[in-house]
């Protein structure tokens, strides 16, 4: 299924479709009424945290809420009776109890590590059992009535967005590396968050907004597709932002033509902008895709021109930021929804691989060297 299929459909009917996008990874079929309404019922019961987890949570010291995410993941090891059993059944508890505490848990990092760090009051609000995951992550870091129904609609397309995304990128591989193996899912999972927190891999959002925000500063007219293309070539040539001469958000792996999941949160951003008063920041952000993609190809002209396009993180921190979601919690995000891939893919290697351990082979390229004894060693 096209996920343009998927995101357009939930949109005609106005509904969330986080949790129809988990029904159909984790079972490779969509759900009908009944189903999707008993799927969503056992996620909202398991969102909370038992007491003890709670409580770990709020004991933790951290700085970085990925490996509060990562060390919570390994507590819970110990409340699951079952923790090592992999037989199909048990992996579709576990990976249905993951993805359902995976908001809660991150939503009450964030809420300590702010209290820890600003001294501000420590809020703890328990998920609601008749709102969707989006909505309760939102309710979970901004109280009630404090975010709107388009915050909601649109966070809940991002987390359809980032669910998957194939068994190539580096997170996933990695859980299914150390599923390979036969370990415990806990294990195989904080294996894929530890991936992510990389900044090469889930960090991009973050990099991008930080580009932009420099660029605001330092280009007068936002108009100005000189001023603009001049920043870019800057960027490139590494003498501009971090001057890693990377245009962040620009390039995909995979995507050259385009990236559809950049589409279709670039379809609900703009709504975004306009709820929140940000149309010229927009607009910004749009002649910077534009030019973007040009200056690229020019800066490239040496040897075959190939296109490139944005991806999915070129909009998904405008989207966050304008939502009231801190940089703290961009990454999280990304684990919140592709912990629904992870343990898909964690399912398929330990059920439908060929059984055996997963190893790369690397060849020395260095000559052998003979023994010297130690007296003769210079």
């Amino acid at each position: 299924m096209d996920e343009e299929d998927l995101v357009h459909g939930v949109q005609r009917e106005n509904r969330p479709g986080f949790e129809e996008t988990a029904y159909l990874i984790l079972s490779g079929v969509l759900p009908n009424k009944s189903e999707l309404e008993i799927f969503r019922e056992i996620i909202m019961k398991t969102m909370p945290l038992e007491h003890k987890a709670t409580m770990n949570i709020l004991s933790l010291q951290g700085k970085n809420i990925m490996n509060i995410l990562a060390r919570s993941v390994l507590e819970l090891y110990t409340y699951d009776e079952n923790p090592d059993d992999i037989s199909p059944d048990n992996l579709i508890r576990q990976s249905i109890n993951l993805i359902a505490k995976f908001p809660t848990i991150i939503a009450y990092a964030y809420q300590v590590l702010r209290h820890n760090q600003l001294a501000r009051s420590l809020h703890i609000r328990h998920p609601y059992e008749d709102r969707s995951v989006a909505e309760n992550f939102l309710f979970m870091m901004k109280g009630k009535d404090a975010y709107t129904d388009l915050e909601v609609k649109i966070l809940d397309l991002a987390l359809i967005l980032h669910a998957e995304h194939g068994g190539g990128n580096n997170s996933t591989f990695s859980v299914r590396v150390v599923s390979s193996t036969e370990t415990d899912t806990y294990s195989a999972i904080a294996a894929g968050i530890g991936s992510l927190k990389g900044p090469l891999h889930g960090g991009a959002n973050i990099k991008v907004k930080g580009m932009l925000d420099d660029m605001k500063k330092n280009i007068k007219d936002w108009k100005d597709v000189g001023e603009i293309d001049a920043y870019l070539t800057q960027v490139l040539n590494k003498e501009a932002y971090d001057k890693t001469g990377l245009i962040y958000g620009i390039g995909h792996a995979v995507y050259t033509i385009s990236d559809p999941r950049a589409g279709l949160l670039k379809e609900m951003a703009r709504e975004l902008a306009k709820e929140k008063g940000r149309e010229n920041e927009f607009a910004f952000m749009e002649l910077i895709e534009e030019r973007g993609v040009e200056v690229f190809l020019n800066y490239k002209k040496q040897g075959a021109k190939q296109r490139t396009c944005i991806n999915v993180d070129y909009y998904s921190g405008f989207v966050y930021d304008a939502i009231g979601l801190p940089e703290e919690v961009f990454t999280p995000i990304f684990a919140m929804a592709r912990i629904v891939g992870w343990t898909a893919h964690r399912i398929e290697e330990l059920n439908f691989s060929s059984k055996r351990i997963i190893r790369p082979a690397y060849k020395n390229v260095r000559p052998l060297q003979d023994f010297i004894p130690m007296k003769d060693r210079t």
